[in-house]
């Protein structure tokens, strides 16, 4: 399987393209391919849930430089292969991917407590934080591809669900990778985040 290394001065992501949402970041080349690898079981259950197997297999780097947003933390290169056009089949399947990191973000929210552990600095979001931050960001994000919501409460899961149909139907069209964020990016970039804080609410619930 084909992995992407974002390089920066400080930290390198680790991700797929075809398995949007499985991304790590580490202060070095194998160590982001190691946690990406260690993550596997826990990207499987996203993976399972868009009815798909997720067996990486031997593992192939490409190399892409990165930049400041990079070293924040932020898988934010738009590779060549993500300008590539995509058909109605593989839109589909990375949409699938995105909508089962929704269904299980839910999931993990509803069963985790509103105040969560907090760092080693007494630093973190709680739950609702956390929700908040990223329904704000997912609404941020929809606008590089021509999607636009009000500001909402974390809570209206009427307007949560109307954002993430429109988001996901705008996402499944096939694309000739135009927009400002062009799809397969913009999967993947909401992918990860979304999947970025399924794990951080399930690591600081415990």
């Amino acid at each position: 399987m084909e992995i992407y290394l974002e390089v920066g001065q400080k930290k390198v992501a680790a991700y797929a393209l075809e398995w949007p949402g499985w991304c790590r970041l580490a202060r070095g080349r194998k160590e982001a391919v190691q946690a990406l690898l260690d993550y596997v079981p826990r990207y499987r259950v996203i993976a399972q849930r868009a009815g798909l197997d997720f067996e990486p297999g031997d593992l192939v780097t490409t190399e892409v430089a990165g930049d400041s947003n990079t070293d924040w933390g932020v898988p934010a290169i738009i590779v060549p292969a993500d300008l590539e056009p995509m058909d109605a089949g593989r839109t589909t399947r990375r949409v699938a991917l995105l909508r089962a990191a929704w269904e299980v973000m839910d999931e993990v929210v509803a069963a985790s407590p509103a105040e969560l552990r907090k760092g080693p600095r007494g630093g973190g979001r709680d739950r609702d934080k956390i929700m908040s931050h990223v329904i704000e960001a997912e609404r941020s994000y929809a606008r590089k591809f021509g999607v636009r919501h009000k500001p909402f409460p974390h809570n209206d899961r009427a307007a949560l669900a109307a954002m993430r149909a429109e988001i996901a139907e705008a996402l499944s069209r096939p694309t000739d990778g135009s927009p400002i964020w062009p799809t397969s990016y913009a999967i993947r970039r909401i992918a990860w985040h979304v999947t970025d804080h399924i794990w951080e609410v399930e690591d600081r619930r415990q």
